[in-house]
């Protein structure tokens, strides 16, 4: 994703989460999200944000049969782009284990998390979290005030982003090469498990303080996806059910 749009990019995602924020406020929060409950072939439901960046193609979205059970399909084609998720947790009450299965069709050659013009990746999930805005740095409290002026929501203030990356070893950590207010895990890597299905379990909490040095608030919603536009490639992606669990 380019640079002057990265900012978009969370600011849309993260207006797709102002719902999830409210329901952790006020106690009503939606903890699992089951596309095996959708039918193959509708459309996707009302609920769901997609979530688009100007001047780049658009990815495909699509409910599919797979083994028996409906699945999100990603097609990314030289395109970029995400699906929020209605989902909160409240860590507090102890739903700090995020679940989900993912498979790939092929990695990106080209891909490199460590700079901006190799930012893609065959499969991305989203964690968005609420991190006082006073307990920031002064620079990161006029960025996001300006966000959320433009977004007219409540612009996440820190996020994990979990990957499946083409070299980097598993459980390797960096921040986005866009801001320090995302960091990036490797959760898979290589060609070893292409066109498989990989069961995902994370305490969001325990890599929230790995990676920010400090407890981590409540969860304010969850995106999934992939995206090739920087290296002009092409993979799918499938996601199945996502949800906390204590």
């Amino acid at each position: 994703m380019k640079n002057t749009l990265f900012l978009l990019v969370l600011l849309q995602l993260a207006v797709g989460t102002v719902n999830a924020a409210d329901a952790v406020k006020a106690g009503q929060t939606s903890t699992s999200f089951a596309f095996s409950s959708l039918s193959a072939g509708q459309a996707l439901p009302p609920q769901f944000r997609i979530v688009t960046i100007p001047k780049i193609a658009v990815n495909r979205f699509s409910l599919v049969a797979d083994d028996g059970s409906t699945v999100l399909r990603i097609d990314s084609d030289n395109s970029a782009g995400s699906v929020a998720l209605p989902l909160a947790a409240s860590l507090a009450a102890g739903s700090n284990t995020l679940e989900w299965r993912w498979k790939v069709s092929r990695i990106l050659e080209k891909a490199d998390m460590d700079h901006k013009l190799g930012d893609d990746f065959s499969g991305r999930v989203y964690v968005f979290f609420d991190v006082p805005l006073a307990s920031l740095p002064f620079v990161d409290r006029s960025k996001i005030r300006l966000a959320r002026i433009v977004a007219g929501a409540d612009v996440p203030t820190a996020a994990l982003c979990y990957v499946w990356d083409n070299k980097r070893r598993i459980g390797h950590a960096a921040w986005s090469p866009y801001t320090d207010r995302v960091r990036m895990i490797v959760l898979q890597s290589g060609q070893s498990h292409l066109n498989e299905w990989m069961l995902e379990s994370r305490d969001v909490a325990a890599d929230f303080r790995e990676a920010f040095g400090f407890d981590a608030p409540a969860v304010t919603g969850v995106a999934v996806g992939n995206d090739t536009d920087n290296t002009s490639d092409k993979v799918t992606t499938w996601f199945g059910d996502v949800r906390f669990r204590k």
